[in-house]
């Protein structure tokens, strides 16, 4: 009986031993971690350090040593608001941004001339839709809604970026953080409604495709103004969620932004199915009626025309999105704070390339836009 308790006893030991190495080779594997991980080199305060202090004794272990596992600690028990408040704080921090700032002046300098090009792009073009008679009305404020955000990119977002650097550079640390609070709020509102009036965009064009005749009666002009306030009203409460619950405001960018994707590739690869099915069928007259022919090829162009929308914002938005997925959730260093802000720069340069895009790919814009220049020359 005693032989057995001594067994049960050197089993019970050997489970200690054995979990007591695990925790220990856990640590070790977080400290290494942490210690690629650039983080605030200023003191932790005595509040967090009796947080998260381990306990087991010291033994002589060096005071460096254990700074790093009081930091280990405190960052994996980070929550997501917490770890976004920290985030915004390194945005903010001279020991994060002190050997960045020609960087930053150069992002100024750049970000200064795409505002006002945003501006004054978007600007004319507003005016170029409202003497433009011949799309068709929700169409139209579709793109008028598209040329909004853009231009609301241009005289909030971009200053408020540009003002966001400057503050930085100077040190003005309180100016810095509400700039940057403002910026990342107005820019993700912005994003979301664009996102959304493209995403309807593509709706209507398959609609029209669908619906033949019965598309002017179906997609009306009060329906697609409902609709715009919707994308605005969803875009400002969803944006909001960044104030006060980050795990919501991450659930609801990565939800968002897959359903609008979904849905517009959805609705591309459908109009070009139908599209090339109609071409094969341009013989069989029950098919394909000669009013359709006519208009097939004007319908063609509208397609390419909103399609070349949407394929320079995804190509304008994709580095800043990978470049977010590939920073470590528990740390940011110098580099991936510089990535995001040459890859968020990208994002407002989209802003810059739509009237481009539409003066080149939707010829009613153009000849109005022309016939506006004209008129300011004199």
């Amino acid at each position: 009986m005693s032989l057995f308790i001594k067994n049960k006893i050197v089993l019970n030991q050997q489970k200690r031993v054995t979990e007591i190495g695990k925790r220990h080779a856990m640590l070790n594997d977080k400290l290494k971690v942490m210690m690629i991980m650039v983080m605030d080199d200023g003191e932790m305060s005595d509040t967090k350090r009796q947080k998260y202090a381990p306990s087991y004794p010291q033994c002589g272990t060096s005071l460096t040593l254990h700074r790093a596992l009081y930091r280990v600690m405190a960052v994996t028990n980070l929550t997501e608001e917490e770890n976004q408040k920290n985030i915004r704080q390194l945005y903010c921090s001279a020991e994060f941004t002190e050997r960045l700032h020609s960087e930053l002046i150069f992002l100024t300098a750049v970000n200064i001339p795409l505002s006002i090009s945003a501006f004054l792009g978007n600007f004319l073009i507003l005016i170029a839709l409202h003497k433009e008679n011949t799309l068709h009305p929700p169409s139209k404020l579709l793109y008028r809604n598209l040329a909004i955000t853009d231009l609301c990119v241009g005289i909030a977002a971009e200053p408020l970026y540009a003002a966001y650097l400057i503050s930085v550079v100077n040190k003005r640390w309180m100016i810095c953080y509400y700039t940057d609070l403002l910026r990342v709020f107005s820019g993700f509102l912005l994003c979301s409604v664009s996102l959304f009036t493209l995403t309807a965009i593509s709706v209507d064009r398959l609609l029209a495709l669908l619906l033949r005749l019965r598309y002017r009666q179906v997609v009306t002009l009060k329906r697609t103004s409902v609709s715009a306030l919707g994308f605005w009203f969803l875009s400002i409460v969803g944006s909001s969620t960044f104030f006060w619950n980050a795990l919501m405001h991450k659930w609801y960018q990565y939800i968002g932004t897959a359903l609008s994707l979904v849905i517009a590739l959805f609705s591309y690869t459908k109009i070009f199915f139908i599209l090339r099915h109609n071409q094969s069928q341009v013989h069989v007259e029950s098919h394909v009626s000669d009013g359709q022919l006519r208009n097939e090829p004007r319908y063609r162009k509208a397609v390419y025309s909103a399609l070349w929308v949407q394929i320079t914002m995804v190509v304008c938005y994709l580095p800043f999105a990978v470049a977010v997925a590939l920073t470590p959730q528990r740390g940011m260093s110098m580099s991936d704070y510089l990535t995001r802000q040459f890859t968020g720069s990208l994002i407002y340069l989209n802003s810059s390339l739509n009237p481009l895009l539409y003066c080149w790919k939707v010829r009613e814009v153009r000849q109005a836009v022309k016939e506006t220049l004209r008129q300011l020359r004199c």
